[in-house]
């Protein structure tokens, strides 16, 4: 009898290829070292941002009304 898991399959970040999630698996969730470096790329040049929300206009006007 083998010890047969099955592990999830998710796509790569950067190309989309299926990959195994598994503890084998050496770059995931990415399907290689290139899309890895492909995606670290991209936070060392600051392309992935969350976008700010400027304050209610309302929050202004208040600050002198003390």
């Amino acid at each position: 009898m083998t010890d047969e898991r099955r592990f999830p399959i998710v796509k790569c970040p950067n190309c989309g290829k299926p990959v195994e999630f598994r503890p084998e698996s050496r770059f995931r969730p990415f399907c290689s070292e290139r899309c890895r470096q492909i995606d670290l790329g991209a936070w060392a040049s600051e392309s992935y941002r969350i976008p700010a929300a400027k304050p209610p206009d309302s929050m202004s006007e208040d600050v002198g009304d003390e």
